[in-house]
């Protein structure tokens, strides 16, 4: 008689990297659609907080994939560890550029906007480049409910850790 009661651990986990890589590619996807849809242009700090996600979507594949293939637990449960730490470094990152937005520290040096736009006078791609001025990090380009991009990837982040770390830290053979 077998006991069906129990879940098949893998099974579990198989889904839980399977909805973490699907989380963080919808996450980093909605930064993208602001993006390219919206208009709204990321500053330095935008483009570092989505490193976490395009690390962690094929690392929660790979996770997915090791269930599937009924590789040793300890496996699975260390790749969706690495996507909980990614998540909370990128909980970190987020946090850091709120912060930066609303006043509390200082940002990096080298993401303001104070300089001119250098005119070159020329037509060609290069000196259109120099023209371009990318946005200060301390200036939320957008907020939704009174949080802005980088408020919003601090809940993201924190949700996705949290589950990640709970899975892989999770009992049950």
């Amino acid at each position: 008689m077998t006991d069906t009661a129990t879940p098949d651990p893998r099974r579990r986990l198989l889904f839980t990297a399977l909805f973490l890589a699907f989380a963080m590619a919808a996450t980093v996807g909605t930064a993208l659609g602001f993006q390219y849809v919206g208009g709204y242009i990321p500053c330095k700090l935008c483009y570092e907080q989505r490193m976490p996600y395009y690390i962690g979507v094929p690392l929660m594949l790979l996770g997915a994939l090791a269930a599937f293939l009924k590789l040793p637990l300890w496996i699975v449960k260390a790749l969706l560890g690495a996507g909980g730490v990614l998540m909370a470094y990128g909980f970190f990152l987020g946090g850091y550029h709120a912060g930066v937005e609303w006043g509390w520290w200082p940002g990096p040096s080298d993401c303001t906007n104070i300089a001119a736009p250098v005119d070159t006078g020329g037509n060609g791609v290069l000196d259109a480049l120099d023209q371009f001025v990318p946005p200060s990090c301390d200036k939320a380009a957008l907020r939704i409910f009174g949080l802005s991009m980088a408020g919003w990837n601090v809940i993201a982040s924190l949700i996705l850790a949290v589950v990640a770390f709970r899975a892989a830290f999770s009992r049950g053979r």
